[in-house]
């Protein structure tokens, strides 16, 4: 079965609908997906295989392999290798999960116990690490030394994000510039693999570079705009989110563009109570934080920054050939954007 939406954000049921009918239409390569990720998480160590079903089968959209099966299929690719590719692609993120949750000392995600929280943190790592391996493995499968360059590429630009965001935990001189760095490296870089190394799949030859280069920066783009959402939602959001997001990356000291601009933009009493809330990082400041940020205008240039990056990634696509899937990338955008109102 292909995975169905998280209902996370989902805004209404027309929207989700709009998701599920872009799964229907690969239904069949992520069943094969599916089935890869099941064969590849086989081990001779119990807990590996225990971990690794657990958390790939927790659900979530999988949007980035997804992103890989739509990019090669509007391309008019013809092979089998794009199913590998979807599924390094998927355990490239469900790696970064795994450690993330161990670097934030996270107990929840997507409503269910973490996998650090269940076994440990040392458990967490190393079944990281495996599908790390794995995933290094489907690559030498995949037989292409350009598809290579690029993830191991974004696997190492990745990790520096990680160490970017650790290492500016608490920083209230953190600016929107620097920020961006850290999400085009942590979040948006893997987005940008998916779909440049889906095209470089489909179309090897040098005299499409263009197309190549157009459709890397729909993911790139696509994955900026998808973090700046996020962001948005965590003060925006239904208020069981807000509250919970929000106290957990103050606790956290975690800088997101809300926080940042409304540091520049609130009055400086507002400004000392964010400030105190960052630097003592509590999560009882939440409430005040949130309305802090909603009143400052810092949700609104949070708004505008993602669409502009959705305007950013839809313009690539005048590149592609009209096709069903170049349809359903530029139904993905909109889908992004339905998630702003």
């Amino acid at each position: 079965m292909h995975p169905a939406p998280n209902q996370n954000n989902v805004p209404n049921e027309d929207d989700n609908q709009m998701l599920t009918s872009i799964y229907e239409n690969v239904s069949s390569e992520f069943d094969e997906i599916n089935e890869l990720i099941a064969s590849q998480i086989s081990s001779r160590a119990d807990l590996v295989e225990t971990i690794g079903k657990y958390i790939t089968e927790a659900g979530g959209k999988r949007l980035r392999p997804l992103l890989v099966l739509l990019t090669s299929k509007a391309l008019n690719y013809e092979g089998e290798k794009h199913v590998k590719l979807a599924t390094i692609i998927e355990f490239l993120h469900t790696a970064t999960l795994l450690h993330d949750d161990v670097v934030d000392d996270s107990s929840l995600r997507r409503g269910k116990i973490t996998a650090n929280s269940k076994w440990s943190n040392a458990a967490s790592v190393l079944v990281g690490d495996f599908l790390y391996s794995r995933a290094f493995e489907l690559m030498v499968d995949v037989g292409s030394l350009p598809i290579m360059a690029i993830l191991s590429k974004a696997t190492n630009i990745i990790a520096e994000g990680e160490v970017l965001q650790l290492s500016n935990l608490g920083n209230l001189d953190l600016s929107e510039k620097k920020y961006r760095e850290i999400i085009r490296c942590k979040t948006a870089l893997l987005f940008e693999a998916a779909t440049h190394s889906a095209a470089v799949l489909s179309k090897p030859e040098e005299s499409e570079i263009e197309v190549l280069d157009e459709l890397r920066k729909f993911g790139l783009h696509f994955g900026v705009a998808y973090q700046l959402i996020d962001d948005w939602l965590d003060y925006a959001g239904d208020s069981g989110t807000m509250g919970k997001n929000t106290g957990d990356d103050l606790a956290e000291g975690k800088m997101t563009l809300p926080l940042i601009l409304a540091l520049q933009n609130a009055t400086e009493r507002e400004q000392a109570c964010l400030s105190n809330a960052i630097k003592n990082r509590s999560a009882s400041e939440a409430t005040r934080v949130i309305e802090i940020v909603n009143n400052s205008g810092a949700l609104e240039l949070t708004r505008k920054s993602a669409m502009e990056e959705i305007r950013q990634a839809k313009d690539t696509l005048r590149h592609v050939e009209p096709s069903i899937y170049k349809n359903h990338l530029e139904t993905l955008t909109e889908y992004s954007l339905k998630r702003l109102r």
